[in-house]
C-alpha cells in the first residue's frame, strides 16, 4: 500500500514538473520593428513639448485621451504586429519629450486591435502592443512607474467599417494622460 502511495505521489509531482516546464514564458517585448514590415504610412507630425504648457494640463480634466493631452499622440501598428514601426518612432519620441517636460503626468497606454481575430487573441495582441510602446518610452528615459498598461483588444474601435483604412485606425496604442500627484 505504501508503495502505491509513493508511486502515485511521484507520478503527480513528475506530471506537475512537466506541465510547468511546458508553460509558455513571457517573451521580452522588442521596441524595434520587425525586419519584414508591411506598407509604411506617413506619421502625423506631433506638436512639440513646448507647444503644451503645464497650466493647460492642470486646467483639463484629470484623465483624457491622447488628442486631448496636447502633446501625446497614439501610435499605430501593422496587422498582427506589436512592434513600433519606423514612422511611429517620431511620434513616440515626441510623446517622450512631452512626458519629460511634464514630469508629474502619468500615462496609461491602451492597446487596441482591429475586428479580425478572436477576443482572446486580440486581448493578448493589444497587451503586447501596449507593452512595446511602454518599452519604447522607457528606453527613451521615461520612468516605468509613470506608465500603466491595459488592453481593450477589439472592444474600443475608433472606426467601425470593415476595410483596411478603418482597420489601420483601430490597430493602435492610445496614450491617456492623468495628473496623478
Amino acid at each position: 500500500m505504501k508503495n502505491r502511495s509513493a508511486l502515485f505521489f511521484i507520478g503527480v509531482m513528475l506530471s506537475s514538473v512537466l506541465v510547468l516546464w511546458g508553460c509558455p514564458k513571457q517573451p521580452e517585448e522588442a521596441a524595434m520593428p520587425e525586419t519584414q514590415q508591411l506598407a509604411v504610412e506617413e506619421a502625423r507630425p506631433a506638436p512639440s513639448p513646448s507647444e503644451m504648457k503645464m497650466e493647460e494640463v492642470k486646467a483639463e480634466p484629470a484623465e483624457r485621451s491622447a488628442a486631448g493631452a496636447g502633446g501625446l499622440q497614439p501610435v499605430y501598428f501593422d496587422f498582427d504586429r506589436a512592434f513600433i514601426r519606423d514612422d511611429a518612432r517620431s511620434v513616440m519620441k515626441a510623446n517622450a519629450e512631452w512626458l519629460k517636460a511634464n514630469p508629474r503626468v502619468k500615462v496609461r497606454i491602451e492597446g487596441n486591435c482591429d475586428e479580425r481575430g478572436t477576443i482572446e487573441y486580440n486581448q493578448a495582441l493589444g497587451q503586447r502592443r501596449a507593452g512595446a510602446a511602454k518599452k519604447y518610452l522607457t528606453d527613451l528615459g521615461i520612468s516605468a512607474s509613470r506608465i500603466s498598461l491595459i488592453s481593450y483588444g477589439k472592444e474600443k474601435p475608433a472606426c467601425t467599417e470593415s476595410n483596411e483604412e478603418c482597420w489601420q485606425n483601430n490597430r493602435r496604442g492610445d496614450v491617456v494622460a492623468a495628473d496623478w500627484r
